[in-house]
């Protein structure tokens, strides 16, 4: 999932319903676009890579493949770099950057009968998985990672962390699952760019106080103001994005997704991204008006210097008309 320079469209997403989502979950949460699909090659097997998108820019590529055995480690890793290789190509294409992307990987275990607890002599393969670590884990992280999990049915399961999540599913309902972590991944990229935004706008401000203002420079005061509506501008619509994320996670009501959403909200760490995002605009509005109050005062003064000037000037013009007078009359 990246952000693109292209704009972002298709067909709208038929999602899934929830188990017990209320009635305005299906129109409040954000649409997926469908693009296109394709078949692709990882190392040998056959791959569907689908590209979705979040209008207006951030497009979702999302790549389903079979393996045999997805407890082993070594080949579903280079199947996932393979993978990733091959979306970043494309996300590159549509005007993206690997730097404003987020990646994640959704294992799913699917066709067996009983307990999902039975893989548990799997874990730290799928601890392993979950981090993109190709090496063996400590005992203690990998029962720290299997500690984050969630269980809806007595045969199923749901694993996650900041990279991936394995889900356990007998009959493979997982499609509101993926765009539930999905939709979650989304908010962490929103949070990402905005962030960078914020510092863009942040640089630029710190650009207006560090130099110095001269007196009388229309030039210096033109460039203050066109900041000042650009910063105006962008901070308006931080906070419209802001509000948007707080409104579309707060639409979860199905209790079970809610939870699922919770618990990966923390993995991700959203909430240190709201907090961080939300001193950043308190830093902007504090900036803002300062460089407001000091574009204040530096128009007071120049206004009141430019009327002792006028003033001076209307005197200097009576002196020359009792001047000429005086001449006039002594001829």
């Amino acid at each position: 999932m990246g952000e693109v320079s292209r704009a972002v469209r298709g067909e709208i997403f038929q999602r899934q319903p929830l188990k017990s989502a209320p009635h305005y979950f299906e129109i409040s949460v954000p649409n997926q676009v469908v693009i296109s699909e394709e078949k692709i090659f990882a190392d040998g097997a056959e791959a569907i890579m689908q590209l979705k998108g979040y209008p207006p820019d951030i497009l979702v590529l999302q790549t389903t493949i079979e393996v045999p055995d997805i407890f082993d480690q070594k080949k579903v890793s280079e199947l996932e770099d393979h993978i990733l290789e091959e979306s970043y190509k494309i996300l590159k294409e549509r005007g993206g950057r690997k730097e404003a992307s987020e990646t994640y990987s959704i294992f799913c275990v699917t066709g067996y009968s009983g307990d999902p607890d039975q893989f548990a002599g799997h874990a730290d393969v799928i601890a392993a998985l979950l981090k993109s670590e190709k090496a063996r884990l400590d005992p203690e992280e990998v029962a720290y990672t299997m500690s984050a999990q969630i269980k809806y049915g007595n045969n199923d399961a749901a694993v996650l962390d900041w990279d991936g999540a394995f889900l356990f599913d007998p009959e493979g309902d997982i499609e509101a699952s993926i765009e539930l972590l999905t939709l979650a991944n989304l908010q962490l990229l929103r949070y990402r760019i905005l962030d960078r935004h914020l510092d863009d706008r942040l640089e630029q401000m710190k650009h207006l106080v560090k130099t110095p203002p001269k007196r009388f420079s229309l030039r210096r005061d033109k460039e203050v103001e066109n900041g000042l509506r650009g910063i105006i501008k962008s901070r308006m619509e931080s906070i419209q994005q802001f509000q948007a994320i707080e409104r579309d996670i707060k639409l979860i009501g199905d209790w079970y997704f809610a939870r699922l959403y919770d618990m990966t909200s923390k993995k991700l760490k959203l909430n240190e991204w709201r907090n961080s995002i939300r001193e950043k605009l308190d830093s902007i509005e504090g900036i803002y008006n300062m460089v407001a109050e000091n574009l204040t005062i530096s128009t007071k003064d120049r206004a009141e210097w430019i009327q002792i000037i006028a003033f001076f000037i209307l005197q200097i013009g009576w002196l020359v008309l009792i001047v000429l007078e005086f001449f006039y009359f002594t001829k």
